[in-house]
């Protein structure tokens, strides 16, 4: 691979994770992981307002992170990106499972 192509690729990435690197947005895709939602749905779950739920997902939406499906008025979403499911299940569910099996034992 040449140089450029790699600098070309090097920045996609970064750009990616600069996107999911907001705790709102990683908390809405850790959602998203488990189950397809909509902004109601999400809302309930993170307990933050709808206009907060709204902008982050337009800024996932945008990077092309995850897509949403339209069903009359409703539009319920879900990851698509395969880079951010790889990064969220090692980052995230990885801890998640370490803190599930420690409250377990303790």
């Amino acid at each position: 691979m040449d140089r450029e192509k790699k600098q070309i690729i090097l920045t996609e990435k970064s750009e990616l994770l600069k996107v999911i690197a907001h705790p709102v947005r990683l908390c809405l895709l850790n959602c998203l992981m488990e189950s397809s939602c909509n902004v109601t749905t999400l809302v309930h779950l993170m307990e933050i307002p709808q206009s907060t739920v709204s902008q982050h997902l337009a800024k996932l939406r945008t990077a092309g992170i995850i897509a949403g499906t339209r069903n009359g008025l409703e539009v319920t979403y879900r990851v698509v990106n395969t880079d951010v499911i790889k990064i969220i299940e090692l980052i995230v569910h990885e801890d998640i499972e370490t803190l599930n099996i420690h409250n377990t034992i303790g």
